[in-house]
């Protein structure tokens, strides 16, 4: 019998009314959404269940939204008695499996995400950062082109490795531009600009990560119950109080999402289940290797398909 892991979905994925039949439905998840409108001080739920979408795409929002959703299919689908062996997400996604893994408390997480978007949203002012995807480069090639760029004074730099052939780069808005209309030289098909409110994942965050570091060192961290592939090393951290560092980093760092779901199934998972709105995990995880099962838990419904297809493997 292989190894399953739970993946964690991060920005991108949010969509209006996601989670809303797990709050009409389970008293436990209405629960949790109500401790994150506690925890928050405001109507998360108002604001998930109803829009404006603006508003739900803004980073502050959209992190506490996509964790809380998250988080609810988890304890929805962990009460079904399904056990993952490791878990990772994707960039916020990764609080969402430090969350499941008992590292964080949810209250902790959910107010660090919003934090965490806050500091992000604010650490370069807007129109002066960007973030693009970039088709068909080989991650080398990409990263000398983006060096090269960084070197003549505009920072470009490589956020995100997520699959084959699909890595997203980040920095000042004129790197990005420059990277776009030269990734064609080192053999790329092409760069798609990404509607972001910064520069994620670049060196341009670092304000952000020292305003986060010092909110994380107001929270406990627990030696968790699953090991959780942290983004920056593609690695599980061995102990709670290696994690607040590696979250610092990680702003500010590439996500090695290909490296972690490599290292995963080195391991010998063989079976990836995507807990959260939106199916962008399982789509990347296809591309880095066919022969793997593949999950999707974005709903009460599909929960259950879930559940009903893993008890006959």
């Amino acid at each position: 019998m292989g190894k399953i892991a739970f993946v964690f979905p991060g920005q991108g994925s949010q969509s209006v009314g996601m989670g809303k039949d797990l709050y009409d439905q389970l008293p436990e998840a209405r629960s949790r959404f109500e401790e994150a409108n506690e925890a928050l001080g405001f109507s998360l739920t108002g604001l998930v269940f109803e829009g404006p979408e603006s508003e739900l795409k803004q980073t502050a929002n959209t992190q506490p939204a996509l964790l809380t959703t998250s988080y609810a299919l988890y304890e929805a689908f962990a009460a079904k008695g399904i056990k993952p062996d490791y878990m990772a997400g994707h960039s916020l996604g990764e609080y969402s499996a430090l969350a499941a893994s008992g590292v964080l408390s949810f209250e902790d997480a959910v107010k660090i995400v919003r934090a965490r978007g806050q500091f992000m949203e604010q650490a370069v002012p807007g129109g002066q950062g960007a973030m693009a995807a970039v088709l068909g480069a080989e991650r080398e090639a990409l990263a000398a082109l983006c060096g090269e760029i960084s070197d003549s004074g505009a920072v470009a730099e490589l956020a995100s490795i997520n699959c084959p052939g699909q890595i997203v780069v980040s920095g000042a808005k004129e790197g990005i531009e420059q990277v776009t209309a030269r990734v064609k030289e080192i053999g790329a098909k092409r760069a798609i600009p990404l509607e972001v409110s910064g520069p994620f994942h670049s060196s341009l965050m670092k304000p952000a990560s020292e305003r986060l570091e010092a909110k994380l060192s107001e929270v406990a961290f627990h030696d968790g119950t699953t090991p959780v592939v942290a983004n920056v090393t593609a690695r599980p951290a061995q102990e709670a109080s290696e994690i607040p560092s590696l979250l610092v980093r990680q702003v500010y760092s590439p996500v090695l999402w290909e490296d972690s779901v490599a290292w995963l199934i080195e391991q010998g998972v063989d079976t990836f289940v995507e807990i959260g709105p939106g199916s962008v995990l399982t789509g990347l995880i296809k591309k880095i290797d066919k022969s793997v099962r593949l999950f999707n838990v974005s709903s009460l419904e599909s929960l259950e398909r879930t559940v009903a297809e893993l008890a006959t493997v």
